[in-house]
């Protein structure tokens, strides 16, 4: 994993809090993002991820706390943090009945920039579905295509909350090496997951949250290697591989078929 001493904070949170009618959904949680990593919010349902997003995306109000998103508060400059960041829409924020051409153009013309919706659907290996209407494309599709239309604007970070949902094994790590393509372009990307093996293989760092709390924040590495130096072992040992691996690596599809 790499390293973030020598990076600046491009999100610092502290002490956040949000609470519904007495109950704390975030409770206290303090973290900082690096620019230029993939940082991990992980935790069950339940634990505030969510919440917290929507707030860093200035779409929620907070209860208490301060965030800042690249040195901007998000009480005083809403508008101006809009600008920066890309938000990962749900299914039902599409147009069914538009092509992907015509709703990267809408995009576009919401954040007052120009575009090739081509040349960014090519970024995302969807180019030859330009003409495609969204409801036309698979699960693993509409993923990449929901992350393609948060770079409309060339934002300096991404949130992206829970983002392999409900994908087969191919499409999954299809969508890894799509957010990995993304970071490497110089773009920093915030995941939310209760997917423990997809924040291991994708995230620079992550924060566990439970119950609105962080109870531990590093590389998944460092966790690990911080677990079994308590001592602890796993009662079945693992293999390298899974059977899931091996049918990908001899059909290049999972059990559900190709991803088209």
């Amino acid at each position: 994993m790499s390293l973030t001493s020598h990076r600046d904070p491009i999100i610092r949170v502290e002490n956040l809090t949000k609470s519904y009618d007495g109950l704390m959904a975030v409770n206290g949680l303090s973290f900082d993002v690096f620019e230029n990593e993939i940082f991990g919010l992980l935790g069950p349902n339940g634990a505030g991820k969510t919440t917290t997003l929507e707030i860093m995306e200035t779409l929620r109000p907070k209860t208490g706390g301060e965030v800042w998103i690249d040195g901007l508060s998000i009480d005083r400059d809403a508008a101006r943090i809009k600008r920066l960041i890309g938000v990962q829409l749900q299914q039902s924020g599409y147009y069914p009945n538009l092509t992907l051409t015509e709703i990267l153009t809408l995009f576009a013309d919401f954040h007052g920039v120009r575009v090739s919706p081509k040349d960014l659907l090519d970024q995302v290996d969807l180019g030859s579905r330009a003409r495609s209407k969204y409801d036309h494309l698979s699960g693993g599709q509409k993923q990449r295509f929901s992350i393609c239309t948060t770079l409309v604007h060339q934002p300096k970070l991404i949130f992206l909350d829970e983002p392999s949902t409900g994908l087969d094994p191919k499409a999954r790590r299809e969508l890894w090496e799509l957010i990995f393509k993304v970071r490497d372009a110089g773009c920093t990307v915030v995941i939310t997951t209760h997917y423990m093996d997809e924040a291991e293989v994708l995230c620079d760092r992550v924060a566990i949250v439970n119950e609105g709390r962080r109870v531990a924040l590093d590389a998944p590495s460092t966790l690990i290697d911080q677990l079994v130096a308590t001592g602890y072992e796993r009662p079945v040992q693992m293999r390298s591989a899974t059977l899931e691996d091996v049918f990908l690596s001899l059909t290049g599809h999972p059990l559900g078929g190709p991803d088209v």
